[in-house]
């Protein structure tokens, strides 16, 4: 009797600790967003229509390698793409990636380069194999001197918002991004939720946000040590209260439906906050947690698709989103491009 009360109690304290998290977040509003300017595009200050043959692209996630932010984007295409906008035309690589060592966001992302061909246009750094679609970096990281790229293999694009996979992995550059190595066995099965990821390095392990592949699951956290992150059985997962080895154990740690995520510290509030597409409100949204397994407070809309139709893909900047102001990258369907954009957090009372 006595052990089923100590686990009723505990119980009990655990889910009124949530509820008061929950209804006492950090964060109560978004103020005065922006759009501050177009990362690619014809567009774009950076003319990389011209200069780099991206006509058009899309996501752009974020990372930092020794005071240089590399930018990577998804299937990118070159003049001259579809009247009525999307994805489509001449030059199709499934990926290519950006650098830039611009930190004043106020007036947008000034590019200092791309990692190209012998021609000078942007060239995939990624190889698909023979079944995928298409191979799309999903998040990048730095550790030490070498740069990873997460990807996903895409199957099949299925219905809107529902594809599957072949698999995911891990691709390693040690020549700042000139060449990748794409290890065969540095992968997850199709199925899983570790499918697209946003990655944060804390202390001597880099965090994993998983999802599946498609916009409607939701978010399971893994980790692994920095200097093992090629080692698949070296990875743990989050059951709900302890790392375990097992990937089946791993729990929703943010409910669904999550598309294209993104996680960074926020000194401002003094939490960590995750952006994604939230597509039954069609919107950006956000959430903000004091720790990494949560608990993650209710979505709040950050940008609606009523302002940008067909929007997706909220990637915040590792210079830019530690503070009041937060920049991100978001990319909309129709231009088939990335926008830099910037958002106020208001703190709760």
């Amino acid at each position: 009797m006595r052990y089923f009360l100590m686990i009723l109690f505990l119980l009990l304290t655990s889910s009124l600790t949530m509820t008061i998290a929950q209804e006492n977040p950090a964060l109560s509003g978004i103020e005065d967003v922006e759009f501050v300017g177009w990362v690619t595009g014809p567009e774009s200050p950076n003319q990389t229509d011209i200069h780099y043959d991206v006509d058009g692209t899309d996501l752009g996630s974020m990372f930092d390698l020794n005071g240089t932010l590399y930018i990577a984007f998804g299937d990118t295409f070159g003049c001259c793409r579809p009247a009525g906008g999307g994805a489509g035309g001449a030059n199709w690589r499934y990926n290519v990636l950006a650098y830039t060592s611009d930190h004043d966001l106020e007036d947008g992302i000034t590019l200092d380069g791309m990692i190209t061909d012998d021609g000078g246009n942007a060239r995939a750094v990624l190889t698909k194999k023979l079944l995928d679609v298409t191979i799309i970096p999903t998040a990048g990281i730095a550790v030490g001197d070498r740069m990873y790229l997460h990807y996903m293999a895409v199957g099949d694009w299925g219905p809107p918002g529902e594809w599957t996979l072949n698999r995911s992995g891990w691709a390693y550059s040690d020549d700042q991004g000139q060449t990748w190595t794409q290890p065969a066995d540095a992968i997850w099965d199709g199925d899983t939720n570790f499918g697209q990821a946003a990655l944060m390095q804390v202390d001597d392990f880099v965090y994993i946000f998983g999802i599946h592949g498609g916009r409607f699951g939701g978010v399971a956290l893994a980790r692994v040590p920095s200097d093992n992150l090629l080692d698949m059985t070296a990875y743990q997962y989050w059951d709900g209260s302890d790392w375990v080895d097992d990937l089946a154990a791993a729990v929703e740690i943010a409910s669904p439906p999550v598309g294209e995520l993104s996680v960074a510290w926020n000194a401002y509030l003094n939490r960590w906050i995750m952006t994604y597409l939230d597509e039954s409100r069609r919107a950006i949204v956000i959430r903000e947690a004091p720790e990494l397994t949560g608990p993650w407070s209710d979505p709040l809309n950050v940008v609606s698709g009523n302002d940008y139709p067909a929007l997706y893909g909220a990637y915040l900047h590792p210079w830019g989103s530690d503070g009041e102001i937060i920049y991100f990258n978001m990319s909309q369907w129709g231009p088939y491009n990335v926008r830099l954009m910037r958002a106020r957090l208001v703190k709760g009372d």
